[in-house]
């Protein structure tokens, strides 16, 4: 049976809220899904201000934690309503929304004595009540309660949309954070591998906003200007998490705006341009390692398909292509698809299957010891009260 679906993503890149709505029936391999509309609304300045003081260590608090996820929720229906109500619809026509939630925190693996966790703001409850519609949020818990990392869950919307039969292909997300998932021709979903490279447009943005007071580098042309800085390259590519073996998954603790701005007064001296140069052929040299180290030795790749603001970076693309000779570079646009509505799209399909009380986690890209069915579900009551 078909349904109305609105899918809610909030990244690690902060531009906004995107909101899609879509037709979806089937699950598994069987699932057919029809984007409708689609729009990203930029957080109000206030909201985002608390979502930042949320990430940091010295500003954050229980309360600002407590209320904020109330007032995510608050502003993830806003959102949901105003699209609903621009595509000529009414809420009563959705018959789900799944949203993924605002990550705060994630700690991929136990350190200094904290467990493996991740946390993901914007209350399922609040949307429901505020929408009268059953409501899927909080994908990440149950798939860390059965060993994994929470991260990445994009890995199995990517099985379903585009597993090929004749060509071995990844699908490479370049958002706050880049994460691949790689789909071994006419694979199983237990074939598929997925993991996060490392930083998409997150240290790049925030240079741009610091030293330049724009919010990213149109077409990476301050990028392609400027010259690369070898021993700040060097110090980036210290970071252990490239050592690391799949899977694995990263964010904001790592590659955020304070370790991002310890590095740019650290080399304040050089060229402004110099840095972000630098900034984008270390994002462009990860995504590169990452398939030198940890795909092409198990399998012989046709094409990537870049997805995520990241894919509108020309000259990032370029640089990757040039690091990746032989290889087919195309955009998630050649294939009929949005980037910007991807992963909001992802998540109408998780949404969907945890409805339908089917897992939809990939253990080779979590780590996971198990199949779980993913989400929290908050329903509403429409009876009399």
């Amino acid at each position: 049976m078909k349904k109305l679906a609105l899918g809610i993503m909030s990244g690690t890149s902060l531009d906004g809220i995107d909101c899609l709505i879509a037709e979806i029936e089937g699950t598994s391999t069987h699932t057919k899904i029809k984007p409708i509309a689609f729009k990203t609304y930029p957080f109000e300045e206030k909201l985002l201000n608390s979502i930042k003081r949320a990430f940091t260590n010295d500003q954050s608090s229980s309360a600002l934690l407590c209320s904020l996820n109330f007032e995510l929720g608050e502003a993830f229906a806003s959102a949901a309503k105003r699209l609903v109500e621009e595509a000529h619809l009414k809420m009563d026509d959705i018959d789900f929304i799944a949203s993924h939630g605002q990550t705060i925190y994630h700690i991929a693996e136990p350190s200094d004595g904290f467990i493996k966790s991740s946390l993901q703001l914007g209350e399922g409850a609040v949307i429901a009540n505020l929408c009268n519609t059953t409501v899927v949020s909080n994908f990440r818990t149950a798939d860390i309660a059965a060993g994994g990392q929470g991260a990445p869950l994009v890995p199995f919307a990517d099985y379903i949309l585009f597993t090929s039969p004749l060509r071995s292909r990844a699908i490479h997300n370049i958002g706050g954070i880049a994460n691949q998932t790689v789909l071994p021709k006419a694979g199983r979903l237990d074939d598929v591998f997925a993991f996060d490279s490392g930083p998409g447009n997150m240290m790049i943005d925030y240079a741009m906003k610091t030293l330049y007071g724009k919010p990213f580098d149109q077409n990476g042309d301050i990028a392609k200007s400027g010259s690369i800085i070898s021993s700040m390259m060097n110090e980036l590519f210290n970071n252990p998490y490239f050592k690391k073996i799949p899977p694995k998954s990263t964010g904001r603790e790592l590659f955020g705006d304070s370790y991002t701005d310890m590095i740019i007064k650290k080399y304040e001296h050089h060229e402004k341009k110099d840095i972000i140069s630098t900034l984008t052929h270390f994002t462009s040299r990860t995504i590169i390692d990452s398939y030198k180290d940890f795909v092409f030795p198990k399998i012989q790749l046709d094409e990537i398909i870049f997805s995520g603001g990241g894919s509108y970076n020309s000259f990032l693309i370029e640089t990757i292509a040039s690091g990746l000779p032989g290889i087919s570079i195309r955009k998630l646009e050649d294939l009929g698809y949005d980037s910007a509505s991807k992963e909001a799209l992802a998540f109408i399909i998780l949404g969907n299957e945890t409805l339908n009380h089917q897992p939809s986690n990939v253990k080779s890209a979590t780590g996971a010891k198990k199949h779980v069915i993913l989400g929290q579900i908050n329903d509403v009551f429409k009876g009399n009260d």
